[in-house]
C-alpha cells in the first residue's frame, strides 16, 4: 500500500494513534494500541510489496504485559573467551542444518541454543509435512527454496538415518463446478510456477488411494512429491552429524547482549560467558528480530503465530494414508496465511490433525487451548468422518516466526557487516532447510574470506549418521540377531512403541546426549504411545539414573525446573 493511501487508512481505523515513517528500506510503525490483532493488521496493511522493504513494528502494545524471553538458570564461564570463526544462534532446523553444512570445512563453529534440548520451538512443534510448494506463487524465497528442498529430502534423510515417506498430498473439493478452475490452477502451477507434479485426480482415483475419505468429495488436487518426516528427529539428526564432524554445541545458552563497534559484532555475551566470533548467523526463530536489535541491524519484525496440532492413536492411522485436506476455490489461491490445517499420516503411523493459525504477542506460550482443537477437528471432519477426538493421545502448540511480508529473510546484515540473517522461517521452513543451509554456507564462506579466513575442506567430514536401531521396524530374524549381540535390546521398556532398554541406552550415548525423560522420548519415542509414558516413564528414569550414577531425584522430565521425584516418602529395607 502506498504512503498516502496507508496514512488515510490508518487514520480511519486507528484515529491517529498509529502512524509510520519510511526510511532506510524500512517502514517503521509507531504509536500504541491495546489490541494485538489490531497491531498486526496495521503492520500487514503497511506491507509495500517490494522485496527489500520490511515493516518494523514499534507500536507499543498496551493490552497486556509482554513476557520477556525466558533465560536458563545456568550461569558459568564454559564459553568465556572462546573465539569461534562462526557463531550460530538457534538450535532449530535452520541452525543445525547450517552447522552441518559448515562442518564440511575446517572451521571453529559454535552453535548455541537457549533451551535444554534441540527442537523445542517451532522446529519440534509442527506437522512434519515436506511441502510440494503448490500453494506458493513464483517469486518468493519460500517458493524458490521449497522446490529445491523438497527434491533433496530423500538423500538428506537417507544420509542422516531419519525415516521419510513421500506419501503425497490431496486437496479435496466437494463441488463439481469448481473442477475447471482447479484444473486451470494446476496448469499454472505446473507450467509457470515449476510445481511440475501438480494434477487433478478424479473421484474414482482419489478413493482408490484414500477409501475412507468423505464421499462428498468430488475430485482433488494432487501432488505426489509431498511427504512427511519427524521434525524433531531430523533436527536432532542434523545436530548429531554436525557435532560428530567437529561443531561445538552449547545447550542452555542464551544470547543476552552484543558489543557492536563500527558496524561489526565484536563480542556476544551469554549466560555461559562472552565469546568473540568472526561472524554471526542469526537463526533464532521467534527471537530473530531481538537478535537483530542486539546486533544493531533490526530492519524487520517477527509477529508470532500459534498453531495447534493433535496426535491420534496409531489405530486411526488406517483412515488416511497421505496428507489430506478439504478446501474451497478461494482458499487455494492463498487467502490467509495457513492452509487451515489438514490430516497427515505420520512416519510413525499416527494421524496428525492441524494446525490452526492464531496471532499472539507471546513468543513462548505453548499452551493448548480447547477451542483450537475444536476448530481444527470441525474443519477436518469434512475430509473424513472417521476422525474421533476420543482417539487423541496428545496435542501440542508451536509458535511460528513470520515477518509481516510472509516471506523468508536470508541475507547479510544491512548495518552490521559480520552478520547473516536466516530469519522469518515459518512454514514451509522444514522443507526448505536443506536448500537454505547450502546458500547460508556459501554466504558464510564468502564473508569469512572478507575477514582474511580461507577455509579448507574438512577431509574427515562424514555426511552419514548411524541411526539408533528400532526393534519395532525389524522382522523376527533381525530382532533375534540384535538381541543375541546385545541382550539389552531384549528388554522392552515402552510397550506402546516397543522401545527396548538398548535403544534408551543408545540415546544416552548419542553425540548430543540430553539425559532427561523428554530427551530420551524425542530420540527413541519411549513414552510417545497411547499411554504417553504412564507405564514406562519410571523405568526410563531408573535407566537414566543408573547411567548417570545419580539418585532418581536428580532425573528431570526436561528442563532443570521440571522435577519429577522430590525424595523418598518412606524407608525401604
Amino acid at each position: 500500500m502506498n504512503e498516502r493511501i496507508l496514512r488515510k487508512k490508518l487514520r480511519s481505523l486507528y484515529g491517529g494513534k498509529i502512524d509510520f515513517t519510511d526510511k532506510n528500506r524500512m517502514r517503521v510503525m509507531t504509536g500504541e494500541w491495546n489490541d494485538w490483532d489490531g497491531i498486526v493488521k496495521a503492520c500487514q496493511l503497511a506491507v509495500t510489496g517490494k522485496k527489500d522493504i520490511h515493516v518494523v513494528n514499534n507500536i507499543k502494545f498496551t493490552g497486556a504485559p509482554v513476557p520477556k524471553m525466558r533465560v536458563p538458570s545456568l550461569r558459568d564461564s564454559a564459553l568465556d573467551g572462546k573465539k569461534p570463526d562462526v557463531l550460530i544462534i538457534g538450535g532449530g532446523i535452520s541452525g543445525v542444518s547450517i552447522a552441518r553444512e559448515l562442518s564440511k570445512w575446517k572451521l571453529d563453529v559454535l552453535l548455541v541454543e537457549k533451551e535444554y534440548d534441540l527442537a523445542l520451538g517451532a522446529s519440534g512443534r509442527n506437522d512434519g509435512e515436506v511441502h510440494p510448494g503448490v500453494d506458493l506463487s513464483k517469486g518468493s524465497l519460500k517458493q524458490h527454496y521449497v522446490l529445491l528442498g523438497n527434491k533433496m529430502y530423500g538423500d538428506v534423510c537417507r544420509d542422516l538415518g531419519v525415516p521419510f515417506s513421500r506419501c503425497g498430498q490431496y486437496v479435496g473439493f466437494d463441488r463439481k463446478e469448481l473442477k475447471p478452475f482447479v484444473e486451470a490452477y494446476a496448469a499454472k502451477r505446473r507450467l509457470v510456477d515449476g510445481v511440475t507434479d501438480t494434477r487433478v485426480v478424479s473421484k474414482e482415483e482419489l478413493f482408490s488411494a484414500e477409501p475412507e475419505l468423505s464421499k462428498d468429495i468430488e475430485f482433488a488436487l494432487y501432488n505426489p512429491s509431498a511427504g512427511c518426516v519427524c521434525p524433531y528427529s531430523l533436527t536432532i539428526a542434523y545436530a548429531e552429524n554436525a557435532v560428530s564432524n567437529g561443531v561445538t554445541l552449547s545447550l542452555s545458552t542464551a544470547v543476552l547482549s552484543m558489543e557492536v563497534k563500527n558496524g561489526e559484532i565484536v563480542s556476544v555475551t551469554t549466560n555461559r560467558g562472552t565469546v568473540y566470533p568472526k561472524i554471526v548467523i542469526n537463526a533464532a526463530g521467534v527471537f530473530a528480530d531481538d537478535v537483530a536489535e542486539m546486533a544493531g541491524d533490526r530492519f524487520f519484525s517477527i509477529h508470532p503465530r500459534r498453531g495447534t496440532n493433535s496426535i491420534l492413536d496409531t489405530k486411526a492411522g488406517a483412515f488416511v494414508r497421505s496428507v489430506v485436506t478439504v478446501k474451497s476455490l478461494g482458499k487455494v489461491h492463498g487467502a490467509g496465511h495457513t492452509k487451515g490445517g489438514g490430516i497427515l499420516h505420520t512416519v510413525h503411523h499416527n494421524l496428525l490433525v492441524g494446525p490452526d493459525a492464531v496471532e499472539t504477542f507471546e513468543k513462548e506460550n505453548h499452551a493448548t487451548n480447547p477451542e483450537s482443537i475444536s476448530t481444527v477437528f470441525a474443519k477436518q471432519q469434512g475430509a473424513t468422518e472417521k476422525l474421533r477426538r476420543s482417539d487423541i493421545i496428545t496435542y501440542f502448540t508451536g509458535v511460528r516466526a513470520p515477518s509481516f511480508e510472509e516471506d523468508f529473510i536470508i541475507e547479510r546484515g544491512r548495518e552490521t557487516h559480520n552478520l547473516i540473517h536466516c530469519a522469518a522461517i515459518q512454514s514451509p521452513g522444514l522443507t526448505t532447510a536443506p536448500a537454505v543451509a547450502l546458500d547460508i554456507e556459501k554466504m558464510a564462506l564468502q564473508l569469512l574470506r572478507c575477514y582474511g579466513i580461507k577455509p579448507k575442506r574438512n577431509d574427515s567430514f562424514n555426511p552419514h549418521r548411524d541411526a539408533i536401531p528400532h526393534l519395532r521396524d525389524m522382522n523376527a530374524r533381525e530382532r533375534a540377531e540384535l538381541i543375541r549381540k546385545n541382550p539389552d535390546y531384549g528388554e522392552i521398556v515402552c510397550r506402546c512403541e516397543e522401545i527396548s532398554r538398548g535403544e534408551i541406552l543408545d540415546a544416552l550415548r548419542s553425540p548430543v546426549c540430553v539425559p532427561t525423560v523428554d530427551g530420551v522420548k524425542k530420540r527413541v519415542r519411549a513414552g510417545m504411545g497411547r499411554c504417553q509414558g504412564g507405564f514406562c516413564s519410571p523405568v526410563v528414569m531408573k535407566i537414566i539414573a543408573e547411567y548417570l550414577g545419580v539418585p532418581l531425584s536428580e532425573v528431570r522430565k526436561g528442563s532443570e525446573e521440571a522435577v519429577i521425584v522430590f525424595g523418598e516418602t518412606k524407608e525401604g529395607k
